[in-house]
């Protein structure tokens, strides 16, 4: 484990949320270098009870990086979705200007995350790390994931109107704002659809969306949390969306 100094103690303004189940092989990696990024991020990570010892891991490091490291476990696997809505909430409660989601396995370049904050700083609301803004930017996935990976995310720009490439994106970052304003109660998905129903949130509320070109390079340390039920969900959840919002109002941020 690493144990070099931290050059930067002070509060960084925007937080990096990773969640982890089973990151033994990635997550000291991931931590150090978010915080070898010449721009200071501040980190969360939250653990779903991962057997491999993920959590201890970064019990170690938070002695390293004291104030900059934050840990969050939870007993069991208890959803996507809801591991990043408990971290929003602390995130907000730590008065956190940013919020940023990203994975432990390395398929989101940290360097990537510099780019995301810039663009909130340029007047975004919400900035996407899109995998297909300039064509399919994506390594090492089978042609079969990449395909589905990719049209899914058109059929949902075509059933919500949604003008977004890369609805199903992980990789996001919130003005503190923005989740403020969804209502997180009420979010209704936990797997991969929960990064659909945020965007499409946000879309709705009149928040100003920008994607950001990215490269997505498949985990090569540790297992996919990818399952058939995630797509499943994602497809039959994309049309309720779209029915609930015909009766639904949605304040624009100027009128709350």
């Amino acid at each position: 484990m690493s144990t070099a100094a931290v050059t930067n103690t002070s509060k960084a303004d925007t937080l990096v949320i990773i969640p982890t189940y089973n990151e033994k092989e990635n997550i000291e990696a991931i931590i150090e270098a978010v915080f070898a990024l010449p721009v200071p991020f501040d980190i969360l990570v939250i653990d779903d009870g991962s057997p491999d010892g993920t959590a201890a891991i970064v019990k170690g490091l938070m002695e390293v990086h004291q104030d900059r490291l934050h840990l969050l476990e939870r007993k069991g696997k208890l959803g996507l979705g809801t591991a990043y809505i408990a971290g929003f909430r602390r995130a907000l409660d730590m008065g956190y200007e940013m919020i940023c989601e990203m994975d432990a396995d390395f398929s989101h370049a940290p360097a990537d995350l510099v780019k995301l904050r810039e663009a909130i700083l340029a007047g975004a609301d919400v900035a996407i790390g899109s995998r297909y803004l300039t064509g399919v930017n994506v390594v090492n996935w089978p042609m079969g994931r990449v395909l589905m990976s990719y049209y899914a995310s058109r059929y949902v720009r075509i059933v919500t109107g949604m003008p977004v490439h890369d609805a199903t994106a992980g990789f996001v970052c919130y003005r503190a704002r923005v989740l403020r304003t969804l209502p997180l109660e009420k979010i209704r998905f936990k797997g991969y659809a929960f990064q659909i129903e945020m965007k499409f949130l946000a879309y709705k509320y009149g928040f100003r969306i920008v994607e950001v070109p990215i490269v997505f390079v498949n985990r090569v340390l540790g297992t996919s949390k990818m399952s058939s039920g995630i797509f499943s969900e994602g497809f039959f959840g994309v049309m309720r969306l779209k029915l609930d919002s015909l009766f639904r109002k949605y304040p624009r941020p100027s009128e709350q």
